[in-house]
Protein backbone atom coordinates (compact mmCIF):
# COMPACT_ATOMS: atom_id res chain seq x y z
CA UNK A 1 0.00 0.00 0.00
CA UNK A 2 0.90 3.61 -0.60
CA UNK A 3 -0.06 6.80 0.86
CA UNK A 4 0.21 10.21 -0.74
CA UNK A 5 -1.14 13.42 0.15
CA UNK A 6 -2.36 16.13 -2.18
CA UNK A 7 -3.74 19.49 -1.10
CA UNK A 8 -6.05 18.46 1.56
CA UNK A 9 -6.95 14.76 0.11
CA UNK A 10 -5.14 11.35 0.98
CA UNK A 11 -4.63 9.06 -1.16
CA UNK A 12 -4.51 5.12 -0.34
CA UNK A 13 -3.30 2.70 -2.88
CA UNK A 14 -4.45 -0.57 -2.07
CA UNK A 15 -2.68 -3.78 -1.77
CA UNK A 16 -3.81 -6.81 -4.23
CA UNK A 17 -5.51 -8.83 -1.21
CA UNK A 18 -6.84 -6.45 1.74
CA UNK A 19 -7.55 -8.95 4.83
CA UNK A 20 -6.80 -9.34 8.06
CA UNK A 21 -3.22 -9.51 7.09
CA UNK A 22 -2.75 -6.22 5.73
CA UNK A 23 -5.52 -4.23 7.56
CA UNK A 24 -3.60 -2.98 10.80
CA UNK A 25 -0.52 -1.17 8.78
CA UNK A 26 -3.44 0.45 6.41
CA UNK A 27 -5.88 1.35 9.41
CA UNK A 28 -2.42 2.99 11.53
CA UNK A 29 -0.75 4.91 8.20
CA UNK A 30 -4.28 6.57 7.36
CA UNK A 31 -4.83 7.64 11.03
CA UNK A 32 -1.52 8.70 11.79
CA UNK A 33 -1.66 10.88 8.50
CA UNK A 34 -5.58 12.37 9.43
CA UNK A 35 -3.87 13.27 12.48
CA UNK A 36 -1.04 15.21 11.64
CA UNK A 37 -2.49 16.70 8.46
CA UNK A 38 -6.01 19.04 7.85
CA UNK A 39 -7.60 15.87 5.29
CA UNK A 40 -11.37 16.62 3.90
CA UNK A 41 -11.41 13.30 1.74
CA UNK A 42 -9.69 9.70 1.65
CA UNK A 43 -9.60 8.59 -1.68
CA UNK A 44 -9.19 4.30 -2.02
CA UNK A 45 -7.37 3.46 -5.04
CA UNK A 46 -8.63 0.01 -6.07
CA UNK A 47 -6.80 -0.36 -9.04
CA UNK A 48 -4.19 -3.42 -8.27
CA UNK A 49 -6.75 -5.07 -5.47
CA UNK A 50 -8.59 -8.16 -6.31
CA UNK A 51 -9.37 -9.67 -2.88
CA UNK A 52 -10.98 -7.67 0.18
CA UNK A 53 -12.76 -9.86 2.93
CA UNK A 54 -14.38 -8.53 5.91
CA UNK A 55 -11.66 -6.93 7.51
CA UNK A 56 -11.49 -4.87 4.11
CA UNK A 57 -14.77 -3.82 4.98
CA UNK A 58 -14.26 -2.73 8.46
CA UNK A 59 -11.09 -0.38 7.51
CA UNK A 60 -13.08 1.38 4.54
CA UNK A 61 -16.33 2.14 7.01
CA UNK A 62 -13.27 3.04 10.41
CA UNK A 63 -12.10 5.50 7.92
CA UNK A 64 -15.07 6.71 6.99
CA UNK A 65 -16.55 7.50 10.64
CA UNK A 66 -13.23 8.80 11.57
CA UNK A 67 -13.22 11.28 8.80
CA UNK A 68 -16.86 12.20 8.83
CA UNK A 69 -16.91 13.35 12.15
CA UNK A 70 -15.07 16.25 10.38
CA UNK A 71 -17.12 17.33 7.73
CA UNK A 72 -14.92 14.98 5.20
CA UNK A 73 -15.83 12.34 3.01
CA UNK A 74 -14.40 8.78 1.37
CA UNK A 75 -14.02 8.10 -2.02
CA UNK A 76 -12.86 4.89 -3.92
CA UNK A 77 -11.67 5.15 -7.68
CA UNK A 78 -10.88 1.59 -9.83
CA UNK A 79 -13.18 -0.53 -8.60
CA UNK A 80 -13.63 -3.98 -9.98
CA UNK A 81 -16.38 -6.05 -10.86
CA UNK A 82 -15.70 -8.14 -7.80
CA UNK A 83 -15.04 -5.00 -5.43
CA UNK A 84 -18.40 -3.23 -6.82
CA UNK A 85 -20.62 -6.38 -5.95
CA UNK A 86 -18.62 -6.38 -1.90
CA UNK A 87 -19.34 -2.61 -2.31
CA UNK A 88 -22.91 -3.38 -2.93
CA UNK A 89 -23.55 -6.45 -0.85
CA UNK A 90 -22.16 -4.57 2.21
CA UNK A 91 -23.93 -1.55 1.59
CA UNK A 92 -20.14 0.64 1.41
CA UNK A 93 -21.86 2.20 -1.60
CA UNK A 94 -24.26 4.21 0.50
CA UNK A 95 -21.78 5.78 2.39
CA UNK A 96 -18.52 5.92 0.17
CA UNK A 97 -18.41 7.67 -3.03
CA UNK A 98 -17.66 5.68 -6.02
CA UNK A 99 -15.64 7.63 -9.35
CA UNK A 100 -15.16 5.94 -12.53
CA UNK A 101 -12.16 6.96 -13.70
CA UNK A 102 -10.50 6.37 -17.26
Amino acid sequence: MDFEIEQDILIIRLPKEIDHHNCGPIKEGADNILLQQNIREIVFDFSQTDFMDSSGIGVLVGRYKNISCFGGVVSAIYLSKRIRKIFAMSGLDNIIRIYEVD
